[in-house]
């Protein structure tokens, strides 16, 4: 490089470093004959950027649509190039003899600056390069350069003249040559392992935040008066109006109980609530999102699990919800705390608080918190009925946050519909948590079971994300018109296995392919999801970036085993009401840090999920689990005298259906939901189909088979 070209290339770096004040992670410093830096295209600054911000002299990759501008042209003659077009075999043989000779060299995976803020389509040949030649690969990722003017994204998108940009390097790596198949098949595979690559990449840079710093840092990027959340209050809350909301709560709810300490949340789908559960955690305590369907008994087995004191609820929600029965229940252990009641006790020196120190630096109007501390606890079924707490901290939560948007482009163009609960962790962490972190709007509705309010509110409200359960979609499609779903970009499964009739049905009707995904509350929720860049029908998409999984044998099981998985989206650990506010770390057999998920996977060789079956005695009936335990307790308690054992059934419409082995013939469905309701059990996990049999098959141990249950359920 000559002296002229240094010193004007020191000016540009000391320049750009202070206005867009330039910060890089990791060490870019690497040994290696072969080195390919790949990166992510964010804008026509990108190439820029790198040869400023990297320690070595490396030659770029440039598109040759590129250097039809003159300004780009005058641009590259600070920097060594090598223009090639990306889809061209002899332009990729090329960058091989570059590399081959010693020479660093960076080239754009994509081909192309995003049009959607998110990773797009990565062409095979940077891999078929990589492979060929045993290159270390360098990954690099370009944080903040979208949001200049020198970017391709609408201006839906929000832009700064001269924003925060981040260059995060991650830990080298290779792409091997595959050993089988054709010659195109090698480089697909090849294609696959780059695209791979990027999105673990994407993930990887993500800051350690807590959840109310995520928010913060959103409202930086798209300022305060972006509208971002509606309800059914038909009111446009801006971000401005959600941290207000945050602070105000937060602090008023953290005067009545101690620093750490888990807080009951009983409160619908609405802007306030999710302002709650951002004000609670920001104050260090913690929201326990209550399940209002489980019936007084189940509420009271996860307070105790979790041994909360208070619970956070509104007057009018009760009344509407008609829960005042269980409401009445819980208040004589707990401290209910009325939303209402929290106006009222809004002093002027709170509100002087709020609008001259709280708004104008909410990060510092809160006290610190930490990435590993708990969020949120949420409450599942456990082997005895009782629901068990779920510990998951801000890590697990924006991880599995940031693990799908390296995988799903989620941006300030898009409005989601969520009906499912925020008690729910898909409700909570997709529909929540996540259009709040990115900027995409969401419309929070308070059911979903409004099956003909739901599709016109899709098309009244131009929503182009839903999410739902199989159950939920085949009912919104019977009453939707065929134009009401115009607009939807995507439709997320979850929570249940998606059934054929309903993929067919969506993709006749309305032309859209539903995209089916996999996950637990355990994993924050999301394990796995099928994408428009790598879907396969009948499966429940590849695992998140980030997460690890590992198939345990099951004597018996020819295909696939018993998944278990780890990952930063892994809960911090159980509460249980056995052990009342101990907190117990996930582990399996596999090791610590374990979880098992409890079903059977196949794992083809792209990585995609199959779910074989289940290990666990569970039932998913309309998306909610369901204990056989309970159902058998339900049984013993209508009926003393008879010997009971509950299993499933596949059901096309609501995922499954429970059936009841009993030898009482006079026991009746009648009798079982009375037993239900005396004792607070949720009416769904009433069995459908009661059968009578002389005597109950016994194992050798004495134990009930249900295994041979389970055959003569799919025979029946």
């Amino acid at each position: 490089m000559s002296p002229a070209k240094r010193i004007g290339l020191i000016a540009l770096r000391l320049i750009c470093r202070v206005l867009f004040r330039i910060e890089v992670r990791g060490n870019a410093n690497v040994a290696s004959s072969r080195l390919l830096i790949i990166a992510n295209h964010e804008s026509f600054l990108d190439g820029l950027l790198l040869g400023i911000t990297l320690p070595m002299e490396p030659v770029f990759v440039v598109h040759t649509g590129t250097t039809r501008s003159l300004f780009f042209r005058v641009l590259l003659r600070t920097v060594d190039h090598l223009t090639v077009d990306p889809t061209s075999p002899m332009g990729m043989k090329s960058v091989i003899r570059l590399i081959n000779s010693g020479r660093p060299v960076v080239i754009f995976p994509e081909g192309r600056i995003t049009t959607t803020g998110s990773l797009m389509k990565t062409y095979d040949g940077p891999a078929f390069v990589a492979a060929r030649t045993g290159a270390t690969i360098l990954p690099v990722r370009i944080d903040g350069a979208a949001r200049t003017y020198f970017s391709r994204l609408s201006g839906q998108h929000p832009h700064q003249l001269f924003p925060r940009i981040t260059i995060s390097v991650q830990p080298t790596t290779r792409i091997d040559w595959p050993a089988e198949g054709s010659a195109r098949e090698r480089r697909r595979r090849l294609g696959e392992s780059m695209r791979r690559l990027m999105q673990e990449m994407i993930f990887a840079s993500d800051p350690k935040q807590t959840l109310f710093e995520a928010l913060c840092s959103a409202i930086s990027i798209h300022g305060r008066r972006w509208h971002l959340v509606e309800d059914i209050k038909q009111i446009e809350y801006t971000y401005g109006d959600l941290l207000k909301m945050a602070l105000a709560l937060g602090r008023l709810v953290s005067r009545k109980c101690a620093e750490g300490e888990r807080v009951g949340v009983l409160l619908p789908n609405l802007a306030p609530t999710l302002g709650l559960i951002f004000g609670l955690s920001a104050f260090r305590r913690v929201p326990a999102m209550m399940n209002y369907t489980s019936g007084a008994e189940g509420m009271l087995a996860a307070c105790e699990a979790a041994t909360l004191r208070r619970i956070v609820t509104s007057r009018a929600f009760v009344e509407q919800a008609k829960l005042e029965d269980k409401l009445a229940v819980l208040a004589e252990r707990h401290e209910i705390i009325y939303l209402e009641d929290l106006r009222g006790e809004m002093s002027a020196w709170d509100k002087a608080w709020l609008m001259l120190w709280a708004l104008r630096f909410p990060s510092l109007a809160v006290p610190s918190a930490h990435a590993e501390d708990p969020a949120a606890v949420l409450f599942t079924s456990g082997s005895e009925g009782k629901p068990k707490g779920v510990v998951l901290s801000h890590r697990a939560l924006l991880a599995n946050i940031s693990q799908i948007r390296a995988v799903v482009d989620f941006s300030t163009e898009d409005k989601l519909l969520n009906a499912l609960p925020l008690f729910h962790c898909f409700g909570l962490t997709a529909g929540g948590l996540l259009p709040a972190i990115t900027g995409a709007k969401v419309f929070l509705y308070t059911s979903p079971l409004h099956y003909r309010v739901i599709p016109e509110l899709v098309y009244d409200r131009n929503c182009t994300i839903l999410l739902g359960t199989s159950t939920f979609l085949s009912n919104y499609a019977k009453h939707a018109h065929p134009y009401d779903f115009y607009r939807l970009r995507y439709v997320i499964a979850g929570a249940e296995k998606l059934a054929q009739s309903v993929r067919s049905t969506w993709f006749e009707k309305f032309g859209i392919r539903i995209l089916e995904g996999y996950g637990a509350t355990e994993t924050a929720p999301v394990l796995a999801v099928n994408t428009r860049m790598a879907y396969r029908t009948g499966s429940v998409g590849q695992l998140l970036p980030g997460m690890q999984a590992r198939l345990v044998p099951v004597p018996g099981v020819a295909t696939g085993g018993a998944l278990h998985v780890t990952g930063p989206n892994l809960m911090s650990g159980y509460l249980r009401a056995e052990k009342p506010g101990a907190l117990e770390p996930p582990a399996s057999e596999v090791g610590r840090g374990w979880y098992s998920t409890g079903d059977i996977v196949d794992i083809d060789d792209d990585g995609f999920l199959y779910i074989v079956g289940r290990l666990k005695r569970f039932a998913k009936v309309a998306g909610e689990m369901i204990s056989l335990e309970v159902v058998e307790r339900m049984a013993t308690q209508a009926s003393e005298q008879g010997l009971h054992a509950a299993t499933s059934q596949p059901d096309v419409s609501r995922g499954e259906n429970i059936l009841l082995y009993t030898t009482d013939a006079t026991l009746t469905r009648d009798r079982l939901l009375a037993a239900a309701r005396a004792s607070g059990w949720p009416e769904i996990a009433v069995p459908r189909k009661l059968i009578v049999v002389d005597e109950l098959p016994v194992l050798g141990s004495g134990k009930t088979d249900y295994v041979t249950l389970k055959q003569w359920a799919e025979q029946a």
